[in-house]
């Protein structure tokens, strides 16, 4: 597949990108302050916002002047990172939690509940051979999508400073190393290692990565498996996903959430949630939290059916 920007190109766009949408205050960060939570033997990332009312406020206004707004079609020229290919494009997220997160849309408009394709997985392939993170995708609304217009998402590594990269990446190497097709982790999942993709000059001189093009068909290929062995469907042979569900993939692994509903008591959860990294409205949320343990809201809200 063709890519449009060139290679080492993705990291130093997203900087300069930033740095003028926070100058020009197009881009409009979320203020939140982290707290690490220890429960039932695992560490959770909690991001406690201190001030969601301009992000609601906003949305309104879009909303109350026109339901079907799509903030992809057309995007916000300020929002603007890269041209990955022919049909997908990088955008920064307006309203951003952690630095640097960033999506990836299709140019025309695209259904969110639709299967993942290979040119989606080849966009996401180039994005996370140009920048180490934790690529994701919530499938509907059930998923926690906020947009009908389909979008993938990457938050660089690591997602907080003080604990793990990834909140719950220890326990998921440990399955991985292990040859697991599941984590010990307390909901519902499927998990798939993944051979590393060449980054930067490593295709030139390391034989065990895999090209771009063969880390895009590795990527496809593992998400069909997984989705299958969920008794979600297959995107060659199902007209659509027979289920919600998220998707969380690094440079590394591949993991598939089925879902059975969007939160739990107010608490709205979208694939970061399944990282071990989840984001309240305020201090009183994050109490609920302690109190309800972290894997139970986890566990309920997936289908708790394990293949």
């Amino acid at each position: 597949m063709p890519f449009s920007s060139p290679p080492g190109s993705l990291w130093p766009k997203l900087r300069a990108r930033s740095q003028q949408a926070l100058a020009s205050e197009a881009l409009q960060p979320i203020s939140t302050y982290p707290e690490w939570v220890e429960q039932d033997g695992f560490t959770f990332l909690v991001r406690v916002v201190e001030n969601l009312q301009r992000k609601d406020q906003v949305q309104k206004k879009r909303l109350a002047h026109d339901p079907t707004f799509n903030p992809f079609l057309p995007y916000e020229p300020a929002m603007f990172v890269a041209d990955i290919s022919p049909t997908h494009l990088v955008l920064l997220n307006k309203f951003k939690v952690m630095d640097h997160h960033f999506l990836i849309v299709t140019r025309e408009f695209v259904a969110q509940e639709t299967w993942l394709t290979a040119q989606d997985f080849a966009a996401l392939a180039w994005a996370l051979a140009e920048v180490d993170g934790l690529g994701f995708y919530n499938s509907d609304a059930i998923a926690g999508a906020s947009q009908r217009h389909k979008h993938l998402q990457v938050v660089p590594k690591p997602l907080a400073p003080g604990g793990p990269s990834i909140p719950l990446e220890p326990v998921i190497a440990a399955a991985i190393a292990a040859h697991e097709s599941q984590a010990q982790l307390p909901f519902s999942h499927g998990l798939s290692g993944l051979p590393p993709p060449a980054v930067g000059t490593d295709a030139d001189q390391n034989q065990d990565v895999l090209s771009l093009d063969a880390f895009s068909q590795e990527l496809y290929a593992r998400y069909g498996q997984l989705m299958q062995r969920l008794n979600l469907g297959h995107p060659e042979t199902d007209d659509r996903s027979l289920g919600s569900y998220n998707l969380l993939v690094t440079r590394q692994w591949m993991m598939v959430v089925p879902r059975s509903q969007e939160g739990y008591t107010g608490l709205s959860i979208n694939a970061l949630g399944f990282a071990g990294a989840l984001l309240v409205r305020n201090r009183d949320q994050l109490q609920q939290l302690q109190q309800q343990r972290i894997a139970h809201i986890l566990a309920t809200v997936t289908t708790g059916n394990l293949p």
